[in-house]
């Protein structure tokens, strides 16, 4: 889609709310707040993740009444699915960390249209960094002008989870990884020029990226799942079901090939008979989904690493364990990442 609206007046929304809810945050940083769990230890969320969300979905009501809203800590309805704009928010983008008292977090609010991202305001509160960026127009830092990196690919900074650094991926050789929390503000020193891509070995959800996909595209870059395939906003299902990989195109065609050469592997999640990777998984797994349960698997170039059958819980709160197979180390790999989505398992 090309774009030629002007979304003045979304931006300055946007950035203003952006920074009234970094006020929010940072009180919070100062003066202590309570921590709960959603899921794990690695799904917190706290007083401030609330409170940020309530003043952002409220300024954005008020501006624009007739645009849809999609933020992580607003209950989901399907109202939002037939609305052409949607504003999709995640109020703290790396709660963990700001919980844990670094920097590494951030207010992301994204404007899709048609189900593409067109506009992206990431604010890092602690170092007091707005990135600001409109498909067809260009990317800011703090108001002024700001782009892609000439570095080549193989000097490139790919910027990776410190989570799935720490766990993984220091073994493998890349060039020069740059661990973090926050996707979104991933992505929008990506499009500063201050990294070069990204990518995950878990999916994300669409309000993690929303704002981030916004600011690459308006630097010329683009995002998609670790596969290739497109990436669409506001949908039923709000996570990507895969990894992502995003930023300059030049070094997402080099890293994508690192990538598939070392075996980088990929949790896939609620595979389906329409996922490329089903033709990897096995009889007794298919068998399953047949039977009502989600099939969830790690595969690293094309290879079946790990596997597993869970049926969710009521109102997914908990989930059965229903069987999980696998090389030792990728099984419980994906497990924690199960926990993380549905919380407690508990075996069949």
């Amino acid at each position: 889609m090309t774009n030629s609206a002007d979304y003045t007046q979304e931006r300055l929304v946007a950035e203003d709310l952006a920074r009234q809810a970094g006020v929010i945050l940072l009180h919070y940083r100062r003066h202590g707040f309570e921590v709960e769990l959603k899921t794990s230890q690695d799904d917190p969320v706290t007083v401030a993740d609330r409170e940020a969300s309530e003043l952002i979905v409220a300024g954005l009501r008020a501006a624009f009444p007739h645009d849809g809203i999609l933020s992580e800590e607003l209950l989901d309805t399907d109202e939002r699915l037939d609305r052409e704009r949607v504003w999709i928010i995640d109020p703290i983008d790396g709660t963990k960390e700001y919980v844990d008292g670094k920097p590494d977090y951030c207010v992301s609010i994204g404007l899709s249209v048609r189900g593409e991202a067109v506009l992206g305001v990431v604010l890092a509160p602690e170092n007091d960094e707005l990135f600001t960026g409109i498909v067809g127009q260009g990317v800011w830092k703090n108001g002024v002008p700001a782009g892609f990196s000439d570095r080549a690919p193989q000097q490139s900074v790919i910027a990776v989870s410190d989570t799935e650094h720490e766990r993984e991926l220091h073994a493998y050789p890349l060039p020069t990884m740059h661990p973090s929390g926050s996707i979104a503000l991933k992505m929008a020193r990506i499009a500063a020029g201050e990294a070069d891509a990204t990518f995950t070995m878990s999916p994300r959800s669409e309000w993690d990226i929303a704002a981030g996909m916004a600011l690459i595209a308006a630097a010329g870059g683009t995002s998609t799942r670790r596969n290739g395939t497109t990436i669409t906003l506001n949908n039923v299902r709000t996570d990507i079901g895969r990894g992502l990989l995003a930023g300059r195109r030049d070094v997402m065609d080099w890293l994508k090939g690192e990538l598939l050469r070392l075996h980088v592997p990929e949790q896939v999640h609620a595979v389906t008979p329409a996922d490329d990777v089903w033709a990897i998984a096995p009889q007794d797994a298919r068998d399953g989904v047949a039977a009502g349960l989600k099939l969830h698997l790690r595969q690293a170039s094309g290879e079946l690493v790990a596997w597993a059958l869970v049926r969710p819980g009521v109102d997914q709160k908990g989930a059965v364990l229903a069987r999980e197979e696998g090389v030792p180390n990728h099984v419980a790999t994906l497990r924690k990442d199960l926990t993380r989505i549905y919380g407690p398992l508990t075996p069949a």
